[in-house]
């Protein structure tokens, strides 16, 4: 199966192209471009350097969230446009599970975890399944959107954490839990297209109108238009 990956929900964006889990080519976006403007010549120079057709798609993959609001909104607009333009299906991948799935195989529990803005942060826990000779990830509870300070407080000796909010969180980890590499923070296209390969052989399958951004909270844009929607409540 030939897939397309995409990977929006950072500003360092990526775009990839596989063969089922084997990687043929990955590409940076422009972290000086907006999403809207790089991923489109982005895709283009993908298919050069592969030698393939649009047609030649059969699954594009796509982050859809946690993550940045227009970030999500551009990339899976691109995926969902691509796949019924060229009748490919679509995939839609858990940004939290593509930075846990990037942790390093001596890991055996780690929180994924990205910057929210507001002094908050996305996270969630993953164990890997002691049942699975790939030793593939299952999620621990629910993802959560928590205060920084909540989700530290949180973290034990021995845990280790991954993911980009450790940009600005690294430094204040409690004693005894270790961050991994700082090159795997940061979620990526070709991880995107090997789990969304890993769950369409598992037979699940998304609708492409259907298929939606996760976004864990409202925008402020939202947010806004609620309060003076209802200004009492925005009181208490």
């Amino acid at each position: 199966m030939r897939i397309l990956a995409i990977e929006t929900t950072e500003i360092a964006g990526s775009v990839a192209a596989l063969e089922a889990d084997r990687l043929l080519a990955a590409l940076d976006l422009d972290p000086q471009m907006r999403s809207a403007q790089s991923l489109a010549p982005a895709l283009a120079a993908l298919l050069q350097s592969t030698g393939w057709n649009s047609t030649d798609v059969e699954l594009v993959a796509v982050a859809v969230g946690p993550g940045s609001f227009t970030g999500l909104r551009v990339g899976i607009t691109t995926a969902k446009l691509f796949a019924y333009a060229v009748e490919a299906g679509v995939m839609g991948v858990d940004t939290l599970e593509v930075i846990a799935a990037q942790t390093p195989a001596e890991v055996n529990q780690v929180w994924a975890a990205m910057d929210a803005q507001r002094r908050q942060v996305f996270a969630a826990q993953f164990i890997r399944d002691p049942a699975d000779l790939v030793g593939r990830w299952q999620r621990r509870g629910e993802g959560m959107l928590l205060d920084n300070s909540a989700w530290l407080a949180q973290l034990s000796p021995g845990q280790a954490v991954s993911g980009p909010v450790l940009d600005k969180l690294a430094n204040q980890l409690p004693s005894g839990v270790v961050a991994v590499e700082q090159k795997l923070w940061w979620p990526k296209a070709a991880t995107v297209g090997r789990l969304a390969w890993q769950q369409f052989q598992s037979g699940r399958r998304d609708d492409i109108f259907g298929l939606g951004p996760q976004y864990f909270r409202p925008s402020a844009a939202e947010e806004k238009r609620t309060a003076e929607a209802n200004p009492q409540r925005a009181k208490k």
